[in-house]
């Protein structure tokens, strides 16, 4: 399988809001995840509409951050 220069990124490149070890990675996504989850409980307000719309980017953009991380 071919990878993307993306993912051959050294760790080094990361973005500073992202952690450097895959254990408070990890505990920034299940809190975004968390934070996602009250704003979708809310999904028919307009507040809870952007929470989840901004969390589920912020996870999914830790995630991606999450799986370049070593050990």
């Amino acid at each position: 399988m071919g990878q993307t220069a993306l993912h051959d990124a050294p760790v080094g490149t990361l973005a500073r809001l992202y952690a450097k070890n895959r254990r408070d990675g990890a505990r920034l996504i299940s809190t975004a995840v968390v934070i996602t989850s009250i704003g979708a409980i809310r999904i028919d307000h307009p507040v809870g509409q952007a929470v989840t719309l901004l969390g589920t980017l912020v996870s999914l953009y830790w995630w991606s951050c999450y799986r370049r991380l070593e050990g």
